[in-house]
């Protein structure tokens, strides 16, 4: 087995190194960007993608909206879904507006069925107002008794 499983992270590495080119060639895509589970409770994620972030932690420029793609696994049965979004600046969470709260017209197939995978997709804007600094963006979806299908954080860094 350890030949293998040597040979699969090898594969990986050679997927990650073509995905990097492609970035830096300056085609608009989207990176795996690293971040923290903070308390999914109803469902398990898998992957989180922004678009465009060639950069850890993002960097999201002002008056720019960044596409943000969550694959998790729904470990429950709810009717609805709904976004709460922060950024966390200095420990404080600040409500970070985003145009659609309903997860179910954010690429989600309503009602969510347990042990099913989904693609949620939003767009986050970054407005011209915000202040030039790094913070941390916390990320929930929450299911019908408000538990979180997901609750992700991750870095960014907001610039000129």
């Amino acid at each position: 087995g350890i030949q293998s499983c040597q040979k699969r992270k090898r594969n990986m590495d050679v997927r990650t190194g073509f995905i990097v080119s492609l970035c830096l060639i300056g085609f608009t895509c989207a990176a795996p960007v690293k971040y923290k589970d903070c308390g999914s409770t109803s469902g398990k994620v898998a992957v989180v993608d922004v678009s465009p972030c060639n950069t850890q932690p993002c960097q999201l420029h002002k008056g720019q909206s960044y596409s943000v793609n969550v694959t998790f696994n729904s470990g429950v049965e709810s009717q609805t879904s709904k976004a709460v979004v922060h950024g966390i600046i200095a420990g404080v969470p600040v409500p970070f507006p985003i145009p659609i709260e309903d997860g179910c017209k954010s690429g989600i197939q309503c009602p969510i069925k347990k042990q099913q995978s989904y693609h949620y997709l939003n767009s986050l804007p970054v407005k011209s107002e915000y202040p030039a600094i790094k913070l941390v963006v916390e990320w929930e979806l929450r299911d019908d008794n408000k538990q979180d299908l997901f609750c992700i954080r991750f870095p960014v860094q907001i610039v000129s």
